[in-house]
């Protein structure tokens, strides 16, 4: 069965989602300079509502396996795989867990979904919703990266839609990294959730982009603009990104686990939906 909401947006907003029929979405928001922005969402380009049991639809998503270079490039700890222990659909959700576990070398494992090749798009509306770990050392991100294949990170562009400590279970980021502001560098801000944590319900994370702005959310609650006038470096969102989603160990952003982390850790995702920008 497929699971429907009614979206609740940051001003003015219909969303209905029956059988067959699109889903039609009105936003309105305004932008730092107190102009409006105004994005007709019409088309769902993109969506995992997650209600087939076993591994993710492999017609959407890929996995990275391994530890790439250097921990990723952020000295993580895991080893990434695409077992069952670590990734599965079940009962509606994907969950993708950190173990504490001897693994080819590494002393945890996780796993890191990806779209690429599979999926790839410029500007619209990326939302998920989402119930977070927590613990010192665990590094949840739903994010994306740029499709390009001709330039290396960061000038093919990053835009976080969502990154956390596990240690600081209230406060999200939302972030862009390119030539210039990559790294500690980044064009970020945070969003705190009062008297209330992220690991303990399930929260919508979403980004709407268009050619000149990346509006961030929580809750469709508009908590961040990053315009091309802010970034210190090259705009290079201006082109197709993929999506990842993953649960990483340790690194630069969060240090390592200690021995009040408690494993297995897992990130529950309830659904991935992309929608296109018709006026873009």
């Amino acid at each position: 069965m497929r699971k429907t909401y009614i979206k609740k947006w940051f001003t003015t907003s219909v969303g209905l989602l029956f059988g067959s029929l699109s889903l039609y979405l009105i936003t309105i928001s305004c932008a730092n300079d107190d102009t409006q922005t105004v994005a007709n969402f019409n088309e769902i380009t993109m969506q995992d509502e997650f209600n087939i049991d076993g591994a993710p639809n492999s017609s959407i998503w890929g996995f990275d396996i391994g530890t790439g270079n250097n921990g990723w490039g952020n000295q993580e700890l895991q080893f990434y795989t695409d077992r069952s222990e670590n990734v599965k659909v079940e009962n509606g959700v994907l969950s993708i867990t950190a173990r504490a576990e001897n693994f080819n070398g590494s002393s945890f494992t996780s796993s890191r979904l990806l779209t690429r090749n599979k999926f790839e798009q410029s500007y619209g509306r990326f939302e998920a919703r989402i119930k977070l770990p927590f613990g010192q050392g665990i590094w949840p991100a739903f994010w994306l990266l740029g499709a390009r294949e001709d330039a290396p990170w960061p000038e093919i562009g990053e835009i976080d839609i969502m990154e956390y400590r596990g240690q600081n279970p209230t406060v999200i980021l939302g972030s862009v990294h390119g030539p210039g502001y990559s790294a500690g560098e980044a064009i970020s801000k945070s969003f705190t959730l009062e008297n209330d944590r992220f690991d303990t319900d399930f929260h919508v994370f979403g980004i709407e982009w268009g050619p000149n702005y990346i509006n961030y959310y929580v809750d469709d609650v508009l908590y961040n603009q990053i315009t091309s006038e802010d970034v210190t470096g090259d705009w290079v969102f201006n082109a197709p990104f993929y999506i990842l989603i993953n649960v990483a160990v340790g690194g630069n952003f969060v240090g390592s686990p200690n021995a009040e982390t408690r494993f297995p850790q897992t990130m529950e995702v309830d659904y991935i939906r992309v929608y296109k920008n018709d006026n873009l």
